[in-house]
């Protein structure tokens, strides 16, 4: 049923959320910054643009939100009291334009059988229940078996097994696939990322990976600020067995939009208050210094129990911090934003 162009307003829920359909004319995002980020060589697919989790710290709304679709979307949805993070979007017709990017569609540029990897998903969990999990590999097998390219799959749910076992066995050594792993508390966890996986879940699923022969990497993000960053990351790097992954990346909070206001609600709501209280000294107006620090020690205790060819952890630097970051990009750091590229990293 379509209400108005462009969008179709279904009828169904998906992990309690109304899901919506809009047009896209791409799946394949050949001009990313993933690829700065080293999670990727090609690009990103997203078969979605408003993910089935609702998690406080999401930065996605405020990249998506100016495309024509969203916009007219968010203007009606307005009228009903939803927000974005209430809804689902999907992406229409997505197997098919991925197809199409990758036959009668394809840019010049791009070489189809040159190895490379190709990420999902910068906008939305690409297992966040069967269904997606079942689509994703479906995206998969069209990329496998057309390219020449890697997959790496991120998740915050622990259905990427369900995946992996729809991929044929000759594909098994191009897929790569890691679970989002900011702390081992269930509960905290539960307060900043709502209807995720238990974090003991995914990695549980992750372990499955590993001990039946699938390429695994790790995500460490968003790691919080913590009372004792060595103990942290020990037992970080022992939860997801980094002798097992390929790389490792970490990350403290990204900060865009409303991300940090709402992630201060959420461990507040959810009686962490000593977490709020940590990040809070860290995150606001005139607190620049403290910020950096907390990222300089997230990485200095990375650092000590992850090896420097293993780890890439993900900092966005300012003009007075970028040479800072750049001294230490052969322990792992990876500079973004435009001072990093004033620096030449």
């Amino acid at each position: 049923m379509t209400d108005f162009p462009g969008i179709s307003i279904g009828r169904s829920l998906m992990n309690g959320k109304p899901v919506f359909e809009i047009k896209v004319k791409t799946i394949i995002n050949f001009h990313t910054a993933f690829i700065e980020k080293l999670l990727c060589t090609i690009g990103t697919f997203s078969l979605g643009t408003a993910c089935a989790f609702s998690c406080s710290y999401c930065y996605v709304e405020a990249v998506v939100r100016k495309h024509p679709a969203v916009v007219r979307l968010m203007e009606k949805l307005a009228m009903r009291d939803l927000k974005f993070h209430d809804i689902v979007i999907a992406r229409a017709n997505a197997l098919d334009i991925l197809r199409e990017q990758l036959t009668v569609n394809k840019p010049r540029s791009i070489d189809l059988q040159h190895p490379g990897v190709i990420y999902s998903s910068p906008l939305v969990d690409p297992a966040g229940n069967l269904t997606q999990a079942k689509q994703t590999a479906e995206a998969c097998l069209i990329i496998l078996e057309l390219t020449a390219w890697d997959v790496r799959l991120l998740s915050k749910s622990s259905l990427l097994p369900e995946v992996a076992k729809r991929i044929p066995e000759r594909f098994k050594h191009r897929v790569i696939y890691g679970v989002s792993t900011g702390t081992r508390d269930d509960a905290l966890a539960r307060a900043i990322e709502g209807g995720t996986a238990l974090v003991s879940k995914r990695l549980q699923s992750l372990v499955w990976l590993q001990d039946n022969g699938h390429r695994t990497f790790g995500m460490l993000c968003p790691s919080l600020p913590q009372t004792d960053y060595n103990a942290f990351a020990l037992q970080m790097a022992q939860a997801i067995r980094i002798e097992r992954c390929e790389q490792v990346w970490a990350e403290v909070l990204n900060v865009r939009g409303e991300s940090m206001t709402r992630t201060m609600a959420a461990l507040n709501g959810g009686k962490f208050d000593e977490d709020a209280r940590r990040l809070g000294a860290v995150c606001g107006p005139g607190k620049g210094s403290a910020w950096e620090q907390y990222a300089r020690e997230t990485f200095a205790a990375y650092t000590s129990v992850i090896p420097p060819e293993k780890l890439r952890f993900l900092q966005y630097v300012k003009p007075i911090t970028a040479a800072w970051w750049a001294e230490r990009q052969n322990q792992g750091a990876i500079l973004l934003g435009s001072a990093a590229h004033a620096v030449g990293s």
